[in-house]
């Protein structure tokens, strides 16, 4: 089954350009396009993407608002922040709002791709410049709820980039209980998306750097 992709941006050459970009990799469906964040709300609970393409500076509701209220109703769909600087303050509210990572428009379409692919699958990727960045600017919880220690397992190999299948196999369990496992990280350290349980890990020593 590919990859089913929402757009959201409020400029239609920017959605045809990513069709135009994605389309060709038989991994990937872009399954709707939204042109605010309104909108893309709306779709992401119609149609339960696996992946959303967020631009973050959009009418009626702005993509940091929506990718929040995204990850809040459907945790399993993971939402990646396109925006047009690196170093928009923006970026930062959109990984606060649970984003998994965010890519600048101007992202050549293979590496878009690989983004993709990769928080689909669950893993976290973050340029060692843009960890660092975070790891300053995003808060990670104070006194969160202790994890297990499967869970802290779980946490450790998901900020070393593990994919879920990669983890499930390191673990001898099911992806679908490495799922299950994510969740209740997620829930028990107060974060709404991998990446910010992946930067709790390095702030805890858990793992060295992303």
């Amino acid at each position: 089954m590919p990859i089913r992709i929402l757009v959201a941006d409020d400029h239609s050459v920017v959605r045809q350009g990513l069709r135009m970009f994605l389309n060709p990799d038989p991994d990937l469906e872009i399954i709707g396009e939204a042109s605010d964040g309104s909108m893309a709300v709306q779709m992401a609970r119609q149609l339960q993407p696996d992946v959303v393409l967020m631009d973050l500076m959009m009418p009626e509701m702005d993509g940091i608002t929506a990718t929040g209220i995204i990850r809040h109703e459907l945790p399993d769909t993971e939402v990646i922040a396109l925006t047009s600087m690196l170093e928009d303050s923006t970026v930062i509210g959109a990984i606060r709002a649970g984003a998994v990572g965010y890519l600048l428009k101007e992202t050549e379409a293979g590496e878009m791709a690989r983004a993709i692919k990769a928080a689909a699958s669950g893993q976290v990727q973050l340029s060692p410049q843009a960890a660092a960045r975070l790891m300053r600017e995003v808060r990670t919880p104070d006194n969160p709820e202790t994890l297990t220690e499967r869970e802290t397992e779980v946490l450790r190999l998901l900020a070393m980039g593990y994919a879920n299948k990669e983890i499930a196999a390191s673990l001898i369990i099911g992806e679908k209980t490495v799922k299950t496992h994510v969740s209740n990280i997620l829930s028990k350290l107060g974060v709404a998306s991998r990446t910010q349980a992946a930067l709790y890990a390095v702030r805890i020593g858990l793992v060295e750097s992303l």
